[in-house]
């Protein structure tokens, strides 16, 4: 199934008036427009991208010229978040990300718009302050909003999140979001959990049977996540367990063969599936365990 805002290669070539080859040799020599390669390797482009190169080109500009000036039409919905979050303008901020939608996909709209917004208003005014709290309390209901709309899980395969992030203003919670969201809309069930949380955590557990964790965010000390991640394992089994947004952490898991996913939310959701699905993610990195204390037995078993 494709999405309405891709193209395939023969489709985007057509659009521009130009061979595949062409498109091709574009894309190697400008880096632009960007495909996309969902599993199966199909090569798909943003709709949105491929729209603004032609209306680029059709004003008479060179391939070079069409390809920046196509770019600045798309970067000025950052623009337009950024300003509209700066001023406290709730509708303004709604629209920028409903134009985002109309020229990418769901997952390109959040990682070139929301997620680089947020990352503008936190260099301007840091993490600490009202306007801070502004837009991440916005983005929050928002890709949340984005998440109750995605189809109904139908793929079978469950991930449990276990949330280490401070709280919704930490910075990080609104990759963790994204990656929610991104899950589900890939007809996954996810469910999400601060990490700490042992009281009911068995059946809750149970309930959900997920074929993988993933330990998200930084905040919680590593004790605590070992802990929470033996807890799990107690409850469901031997299950394959990921970090994401927790590289600066990522020595001191105490987890034996957890894997370190991306960055991202749509790269990290690609690795997800292919883990889940019984594929080796390709980018995947294994860390390894460090040594727990003696006495520690809670800290061995997680290991195990």
């Amino acid at each position: 199934m494709f999405s309405m805002g891709t193209l395939r290669t023969s489709e985007a070539a057509a659009l521009l008036r130009v061979g595949p080859e062409t498109l091709r040799a574009w894309e190697r020599r400008f880096g632009y427009p960007k495909p996309q390669s969902p599993p199966g390797d199909h090569r798909l482009y943003s709709h949105g991208e491929v729209v603004a190169l032609r209306d680029a080109l059709e004003q008479g500009l060179s391939i070079a010229a069409a390809v920046s000036r196509a770019r600045e039409a798309l970067s000025t919905d950052t623009s337009t978040l950024v300003g509209a979050l700066a001023g406290l303008e709730l509708d303004r901020a709604d629209s920028a990300m409903e134009s985002a939608l109309a020229l990418r996909p769901m997952e390109r709209s959040v990682e070139e718009v929301l997620l680089p917004a947020l990352g503008a208003i936190s260099d301007r005014y840091g993490t600490g302050g009202a306007p801070w709290a502004f837009a991440a309390r916005w983005a929050d209901g928002w890709l949340r909003r984005a998440k109750r709309l995605a189809p109904p899980p139908i793929r079978g395969r469950a991930i449990l999140v276990g949330d280490a992030t401070r709280d919704e203003l930490d910075p990080d919670a609104l990759a963790v979001r994204a990656l929610e969201l991104f899950c589900g809309r890939s007809c996954v069930r996810v469910m999400a959990l601060p990490v700490g949380v042992a009281s009911g955590l068995s059946d809750v557990v149970g309930s959900l049977s997920p074929d993988a964790v993933v330990i998200a965010g930084g905040h919680v000390p590593d004790d605590d996540v070992a802990l929470w991640a033996y807890r799990v394992r107690a409850a469901a089994g031997p299950l394959p367990m990921a970090l994401f947004r927790r590289s600066h952490r990522g020595a001191n898991v105490r987890t034996t063969g957890t894997r370190l996913l991306p960055d991202m939310p749509f790269g990290a959701q690609r690795e997800l599936l292919a883990l889940i699905d019984g594929r080796r993610p390709s980018r995947v990195r294994e860390i390894g365990a460090e040594p727990v204390r003696d006495g520690d037995h809670e800290h061995r078993e997680a290991q195990a």
